[in-house]
């Protein structure tokens, strides 16, 4: 899927996960730039390596998926990438307070976990995050899906109230991490 994005002068591809490992080098700069911003701070070396250690893993689970934008030159400039949570995931039991089970059910199916959403500084505010959430949205055939945000995040949150996502509570993701905010989108069927 290719999408022209006007003014922007980007375009969109949604990619399986053996064709975005080979755009790593891109992903990471993408990463770099995007996270070392307040509030996230991580756009050491270290820092992009501790979030690149699983990627190539996770290209290779069952519907990966990536939208990735592009500029001109065929540099990446913003990525959405995610895959279906397993049946057995933990993801829910790193929220802070219990939530209903009919909403922590998982089936292997049910939901496609968005782990990453990034764009280059450079190319905010054109719409870029926008393209990528809603072509990776459009391709992925899961009942939902769900993803953790910083909430001193505003501006990434503001675009997830417009695109409709739900709060569901508050997680800390991994030992040491800030809060986050869990995120819910029900996508029609």
């Amino acid at each position: 899927m290719t999408e022209q994005a006007g003014k922007s002068d980007v375009r969109t591809e949604v990619l399986d996960g053996t064709t975005t490992a080979q755009l790593e080098d891109g992903l990471r700069e993408v990463f770099a730039q995007a996270f070392a911003e307040p509030p996230y701070g991580e756009g050491s070396p270290a820092d992009v390596d501790r979030a690149f250690r699983r990627f190539r893993s996770q290209t290779r689970k069952a519907g990966f998926l990536a939208a990735v934008a592009f500029d001109l030159d065929d540099r990446v400039v913003g990525m959405a990438y995610g895959y279906p949570l397993a049946a057995t995931t933990r993801w829910w039991d790193t929220l802070t307070t219990a939530v209903p089970e009919d909403l922590r059910r998982e089936t292997g199916t049910r939901t496609f976990g968005l782990f990453e959403l990034a764009v280059r500084p450079a190319w905010r505010r054109r719409h870029v995050a926008t393209r990528l959430h809603t072509a990776l949205a459009d391709a992925v055939t899961n009942e939902r899906v769900m993803l953790n945000s910083r909430p001193e995040a505003t501006a990434a949150q503001a675009a997830y109230r417009a695109w409709g996502y739900r709060y569901a509570g508050t997680a800390i993701p991994w030992d040491g991490a800030a809060p986050h905010h869990v995120l819910v989108l029900d996508l029609p069927a």
